[in-house]
């Protein structure tokens, strides 16, 4: 041992690097190792997300939940790493399970496995106590788990009749001469109007649902009133898409039809609603925070 590396080592100082900055050399190798494995399926994942109106919001989910995490890095700085014992075994079953969710070609289970993966990383290399104060922003990661469309589209054809079924008496009301077939509405000189997929409010409801969820883990430190908040996303996105069916009639009658159902004004339309519903998801917020004297400044962040 020469003259420098003896002082070094009497002063403390491991030649080679400190224990943390290896251990933070081999989270980030297991890290980048692991994203590289994943890139056949996180292109699934991103195809549906292209290609399906509602699923849209997968893309931001990884995006908020990690945002999420930074708001519990102080709570963080106070727990010690202490890797799961058997976490390299649990990392392994999980490419197993994601080389056959693969195999299967199946985009919800390649996303359940995707976000159970993060969790035994985060295990495997920092432990459980991690693992329980990032419990929100990890659950959040299910949103971007694609719905199977055998579940979705039931409730779409349920949506689409409900929507359709509720706009026609809302214009009955109004004396307006409709006829109802399914989703297929009838005006006056036999124009027919389809109730799509787009409006019979499903994009907003899976949409604004992770958006309520979110509201009201930060805002809310009640139960009762974070369960209160998430309920009312189901009013509102219906509410929001039958304004627009209801509306599109009433252009398709006083301008043209194509000029409702197509075009920009119909795309607008539809980003209308999305906000209008957000909108709406913050008042109920707000309301429900003076009916019940305000949240507490720490709602939704654990010490």
């Amino acid at each position: 041992m020469d003259d420098a590396t003896g002082a070094a080592a009497k002063a403390g100082v491991e030649v080679g690097g400190s224990p943390g900055m290896r251990r933070n050399g081999l989270e980030l190798a297991v890290v980048v190792v692991t994203l590289v494995l994943w890139i056949p399926g996180l292109r699934v994942l991103a195809g549906v997300y292209g290609e399906v109106e509602w699923a849209s919001h997968g893309f931001l989910v990884p995006i908020v939940a990690l945002w999420a995490a930074t708001a519990h890095r102080a709570a963080l700085a106070d727990r010690p790493a202490r890797p799961l014992r058997g976490g390299v075994a649990l990392l392994g079953a999980l490419v197993l399970a994601y080389l056959a969710a693969l195999l299967f070609g199946n985009p919800s289970v390649i996303g359940l496995v995707g976000v159970a993966t993060v969790v035994g990383l985060v295990a495997a290399l920092r432990g459980l106590a991690w693992v329980r104060t990032l419990a929100f922003p990890l659950a959040y990661l299910l949103f971007m788990v694609p719905l199977p469309t055998a579940w979705i589209t039931p409730v779409i054809v349920r949506l689409q009749l409900l929507v359709s079924s509720v706009a026609v008496a809302l214009l009955r009301a109004f004396d307006v001469a409709i006829h109802r077939d399914g989703n297929v509405l009838t005006l006056p000189g036999d124009v027919t109007l389809f109730v799509a997929e787009a409006c019979s409010g499903i994009t907003s409801l899976v949409t604004l649902l992770p958006i309520g969820v979110f509201i009201a883990y930060f805002t809310e430190s009640v139960p009762w009133r974070r369960v209160a908040l998430v309920a009312a996303v189901v009013p509102i996105a219906l509410l929001g898409n039958l304004i627009r069916v209801v509306l599109t009639v009433a252009l398709a009658m006083r301008v043209d039809v194509a000029f409702a159902t197509t075009g920009p004004v119909h795309e607008w339309a539809g980003v209308a609603t999305y906000v209008l519903g957000c909108l709406c998801l913050l008042a109920v917020g707000a309301g429900l925070r003076r009916l019940g004297g305000g949240a507490r400044s720490d709602a939704g962040v654990p010490a």
